[in-house]
């Protein structure tokens, strides 16, 4: 069975340190370094095998969900 990648939301970066978070809330600090070129906040990362890449799909469809939930709000 093949292993899904684990979702990060880069939270913020400062000073060359990115606090990455998952979906059960879980924080972490990963030096930039470590992460893809041109990694920012808002990012979400899948993390695999040890290493990181951007998962623009990802963040795409969790700004969707997001919007969609603010929309039900407002109905």
């Amino acid at each position: 069975m093949k292993k899904q990648p684990e979702f990060w939301s880069v939270d913020r970066v400062e000073n060359g340190i990115a606090l990455l978070e998952n979906d059960r809330r879980e924080q972490k600090k990963v030096p930039v370094s470590q992460l893809p070129e041109g990694v920012k906040e808002g990012d979400v990362l899948a993390e695999k095998g040890g290493g990181f890449r951007i998962d623009a799909q990802e963040a795409a469809r969790r700004r969707e969900e997001i919007i969609r939930l603010q929309n039900e709000l407002f109905e």
